[in-house]
């Protein structure tokens, strides 16, 4: 097993003749993932002992009644606890587990975290504030009277401007974003063995795989747009109002389509920077870790987007409300005319907003990525075995 970043390699599992007689932890405390994704080998239940009770096992007396986890006082009681050597216990997660470890991540190693989210958000909105303030053109400007074909062209014409707009500072958002998710996952991955981690190590380690992150956000993205160019184009070709219900009907198939395969491909990214595995491998790693545990990863991702949803708005609302009453130049133009043309002061202002809602979004949504890979090759794969291995713990050797 590698020692860097501490992973082992794919599709080794107990099944397999690796770690055979090793037990297997305890169910999640929710409840959440079948025991049959577990190892098959399996002590008997009547060589398990309480861990806190001496002198009981094979040859002790029985235990007094009402002593066990059954209703009648017989049986062993609970199930052994999970060796948990870092964030997360070593065995299939549940939901909230999952969500609890990437908080649990930004306490432990809070420097390192905020040290590069920190750093890479200030420099991401300078950059944007500086290319919205300079580079990019005066907005469309829409007639609030134009009618018939002129109100169409004007709604065009600023469609197209917005979207040119917004074109940089999606690229600058993307690559922020890279370069966070490929350090915060190497973070996480030492904080699963419960190993201290420096900025300086995190980066060192996630450094030679930015090339093959931004080749696999970009493929993903081409290949989202090409999803929906295919979805809409019928429609926009045949034009008049069958056309428009077709653009509608093409969208929302599409817009499926895309969702489905992002959550198929959504390890792809931890596999990368976890396994250094290819592109086109960790895509591959991805879906057959996601087979069978769409719905299951759909509901964990949405959750997320939803906490990082209500994050932003809590945090953005009181910053824009502050940054327009500062501004109350461009206040008064976005009331009279609907110009856009907000001046430096709502820019700073709603700038630091955004900086402090990517130091807290960027974690959570890194963690739970690089944790819900961990928790599906723990229940495919036996990883609890190899990382409990590479923590160290004892009765996990490195036997074959």
């Amino acid at each position: 097993m590698n020692d860097t970043p501490g992973w082992a390699s794919p599709g080794s599992a107990p099944s397999e003749g690796q770690g055979a007689g090793v037990p297997r932890p305890s169910e999640p405390i929710d409840g959440s993932g079948p025991a049959a994704n577990w190892s098959p080998t399996q002590p008997p239940a009547g060589q398990w002992s309480p861990p806190s009770a001496p002198g009981t096992g094979p040859g002790a007396p029985p235990p007094a009644p009402g002593w066990g986890g059954g209703p009648q006082g017989h049986g062993w009681g609970q199930p052994p606890v999970a060796a948990k050597p870092g964030v997360i216990p070593l065995r299939p997660l549940g939901v909230g587990e999952i969500l609890d470890g990437a908080v649990s991540t930004m306490r432990a190693h809070w420097r390192t975290v905020l040290g590069i989210t920190l750093t890479v958000s200030v420099i991401a909105q300078v950059s944007i504030t500086l290319v919205q303030r300079y580079l990019l053109p005066e907005p469309a400007a829409i007639d609030p009277n134009a009618t018939g074909s002129e109100a169409l062209r004007q709604s065009a014409d600023s469609a197209q401007s917005a979207l040119i707009n917004n074109v940089p500072s999606l690229l600058i958002t993307m690559i922020a974003t890279l370069i966070t998710t490929s350090v915060l996952t190497v973070v996480i991955s030492r904080s699963v063995l419960g190993r201290p981690v420096t900025l300086a190590d995190a980066w060192r380690e996630a450094r030679p795989r930015l090339p093959q992150l931004l080749g696999l956000t970009l493929l993903l993205a081409l290949i989202s747009a090409a999803i929906m160019t295919v979805g809409l184009l019928p429609g926009m070709l045949i034009g008049s109002t069958a056309g428009a219900g077709l653009v509608v009907i093409g969208l929302l198939a599409a817009f499926v389509v895309v969702i489905w395969l992002m959550v198929r491909f959504c390890l792809a990214s931890p596999a990368l920077m976890l396994e250094r595995q290819s592109i086109t491998t960790s895509m591959r790693r991805s879906d057959k870790l996601v087979k069978g545990a769409w719905w299951r990863t759909f509901g964990i991702l949405a959750l997320t987007c939803l906490l990082t949803l209500v994050v932003s708005v809590i945090i953005a609302i009181p910053f824009s409300i502050i940054a327009m009453i500062v501004d109350g130049g461009g206040m008064d133009r976005f009331l009279t005319d609907g110009s856009m043309d907000f001046g430096w002061p709502f820019l700073i202002v709603s700038g630091i907003g955004q900086v402090i809602t990517a130091t807290i979004t960027y974690p959570l949504s890194a963690g739970v990525m690089a944790l819900l890979y961990v928790d599906q090759r723990i229940r495919r794969e036996a990883l609890d075995l190899e990382l409990a291995r590479a923590a160290g713990l004892p009765g996990y050797d490195a036997r074959s």
